[in-house]
């Protein structure tokens, strides 16, 4: 799915099209790099971005589905880490490639303009933007 953020701080947009690019933010800068911008520091860019970017809808999109992942993978590895031998082994070997892999991808997806959204957790981050 792509999105269309078409003069998005004049309130128009589409979450069905492809942006242009170099689309400026109401923070002024690209959307796309808004939109990666939100996964670079996991949940804090998140909600860094949900504050400061009120209108674009693809930006919010963005930080909302990094927000709910990020703590949600922040809160698996808290859990883990009170088991000892297993809950290290399972970080180590699961969380922290997955965490890693997620983060890339999804920057790339961001980058390209895509409005990607992974299962479930996307769902919740447009329910929540939407609101």
């Amino acid at each position: 799915m792509f999105y269309d953020g078409l003069n998005e701080c004049a309130g128009r947009g589409d979450m069905n099209n492809t942006p242009p690019i170099f689309e400026k933010t109401c923070l002024g800068i690209d959307a796309n790099l808004a939109a990666v911008l939100t996964y670079v520091f996991g949940f804090l860019s998140g909600i860094a971005f949900l504050v400061l970017e009120k209108e674009n809808q693809f930006v919010r999109f963005h930080a909302m589905q990094s927000t709910i992942v990020f703590v949600t993978l922040t809160v698996l590895k808290v859990v883990l880490s009170v088991l000892p031998l297993l809950g290290a082994l399972i970080n180590i070997f699961l969380l922290w490639p997955i965490t890693v892999i997620l983060w890339l991808v999804l920057m790339v997806k961001a980058y390209k303009g895509e409005y990607f959204k992974l299962p479930v957790i996307g769902d919740i981050a447009e329910q929540q933007i939407r609101r």
